[in-house]
């Protein structure tokens, strides 16, 4: 998954559950971005992400991978 394509879908969810969403691409260091969903956060780095950090992003964000 590409992480524009994770950004939208977070964004989408956020909308749906009623949550704040905010990414600033400019509180991480190099090529990473910081994703607030409520008041959990995690890091999204730039380019294409393997299954497993989807998942770990996911968990940072207290969204179920199935619900995703």
């Amino acid at each position: 998954m590409k992480n524009k394509a994770f950004i939208r879908r977070v964004r989408r969810y956020a909308r749906c559950h009623d949550l704040v969403f905010r990414y600033d691409a400019r509180k991480g260091k190099g090529s990473h971005g910081r994703l607030f969903l409520g008041d959990r956060l995690t890091t999204v780095k730039h380019g294409t992400f393997s299954p497993g950090l989807v998942r770990k992003m996911l968990k940072d964000l207290g969204i179920d991978y199935k619900e995703f």
